[in-house]
């Protein structure tokens, strides 16, 4: 056997709190890898009601890596929140029409680009990621973190707005699991290192 089957929506059996969440994702604009998890104390049909502010019309995406670990209750803001902060007033005259329909004639809300989330990151419980920050490879987000800037590859960051706490690894530990991005081998592959990948030896990734 090579792990469970990434096209399976529900990989415990029995258990449908969680999922293998590429697999329950109906919105086009959310793009998510193999294995990445959701995890819901009610119904993981939250995930996408969680995607805040997510209009079409915007075209930013959120976009999800592989083996990432999303808790119950993490919140993406996505750019349809943004107001106009620089204006007088940050108020949306124009989508109400009927002689303000051309408030924002020349003018364009601010759109910081898709957000994105890479490989291995683990989001924890009630996280809040606002629009368009990039967590990197192998991250971790603490619980009720609000996470306004991009996080560097395994780091750990926590707080309001979220803070760098550590790194996990030395710089050149980061550097060898960034160059061989284990969560791109092949399925057997993982399979045959799964005890190595969940060690403190790192040595098996010079081989």
């Amino acid at each position: 056997m090579n792990g469970p089957d990434k096209n399976n929506k529900f990989p415990l059996e029995a258990y449908h709190r969680l999922c293998f969440l590429k697999n329950i994702i109906t919105n086009p604009n959310i793009i998510v890898g193999d294995y990445t998890y959701y995890d819901d104390f009610e119904d993981v049909a939250n995930f996408e009601k969680n995607v805040k502010y997510h209009f079409d019309f915007t075209g930013d995406k959120l976009i999800i890596g592989k083996f990432c670990m999303i808790a119950s209750d993490v919140t993406f803001i996505m750019n349809g929140a943004n107001h106009l902060s620089e204006s007088i007033s940050a108020y949306p005259f124009a989508i109400f029409g009927n002689g303000w329909e051309n408030a924002m004639e020349g003018k364009s809300y601010p759109n910081k680009g898709n957000t994105e989330i890479g490989n291995d990151v683990w989001l924890g419980y009630k996280s809040c990621i606002m629009p368009g920050v990039k967590i990197a490879d192998g991250a971790i987000v603490a619980s009720h973190a609000v996470v306004t800037k991009d996080v560097a590859a395994y780091s750990i960051v926590g707080g309001n707005p979220a803070k760098e706490i550590r790194k996990r690894f030395s710089d050149e530990d980061i550097d060898l699991l960034i160059k061989t991005s284990w969560w791109n081998w092949e399925i057997e592959k993982i399979t045959k290192h799964s005890a190595d990948l969940t060690s403190g030896n790192f040595e098996f990734l010079k081989s």
